[in-house]
């Protein structure tokens, strides 16, 4: 993410695509952005299970779908537990995927990346595709951009440079020097430093209320009590 101090304040979203619980707070996430048009939005990935080798079985399979429910129960999103426990082979690598966000933000610097980061959740945990493969990823970055009238030109070579791998494994790093090791979080971002606002899964009027309390803080120039952390 940009650093400069002469940055304005905007929100710093880190997350997963492929989260279950960043899958139920992109929705109230959204919900809670539609509320304050007015506040900035950035995201960082996290790399929930980044570089993650080992072949999910069904005990596996089983566990994601566990807390699948409690994400279902929560928000009333839908998850496709069928392709995930027909799915063999299947490797849960998140690094993939991050990337994908990461170079749909370098293609396209002006698109609404949160769009983007949605609709690669939907298609892993709604439409039941594998977000691991390359493939896949481009076709739904692609169709995401388009919606939102880019031309995603040259979004596959970015996709595989070695400079979007470099720069996607640095957000990595940077969440982890904010301490973050659970997803999602919320971060408000201001003159180089951080300030956690959510920690974990909130309901949009949570999220409005934190996004609140920290742009009036921002405003009168205190952080209030709330922990800050200078940008790396």
């Amino acid at each position: 993410m940009t650093q400069a101090n002469t940055t304005p304040p905007s929100l710093v979203y880190v997350g997963d695509p492929m989260c279950s619980w960043c899958y139920g707070f992109g929705l109230e996430l959204s919900t809670a952005l539609a509320q304050r048009p007015g506040v900035r939005l950035e995201i960082v990935t996290g790399g929930l299970r980044a570089g993650g080798t080992e072949v999910l079985d069904d005990a596996g399979k089983r566990f994601r779908l566990f807390h699948w429910a409690k994400v279902e129960a929560a928000t009333g999103l839908p998850f496709n537990r069928d392709a995930l426990m027909a799915r063999q082979g299947f490797v849960y690598d998140t690094e993939p995927v991050c990337r994908a966000v990461v170079a749909a933000r370098l293609a396209e610097p002006g698109a609404d990346l949160l769009a983007v980061f949605r609709a690669l959740q939907k298609a892993f945990y709604a439409d039941g595709l594998d977000t691991t493969d390359a493939a896949v990823l481009l076709n739904v970055v692609d169709q995401a951009l388009r919606i939102q009238g880019f031309a995603a030109e040259g979004l596959e070579e970015c996709f595989q440079a070695e400079a979007t791998r470099q720069a996607t494994h640095e957000e990595f790093a940077q969440v982890r020097h904010w301490g973050i090791s659970s997803f999602p979080a919320l971060l408000g971002w201001e003159s180089g430093r951080v300030t956690r606002l959510v920690d974990g899964f909130a309901k949009a009027p949570a999220v409005v209320a934190a996004i609140d309390q920290w742009t009036h803080q921002v405003r009168v120039g205190s952080r209030g009590s709330l922990p800050t952390e200078s940008v790396k």
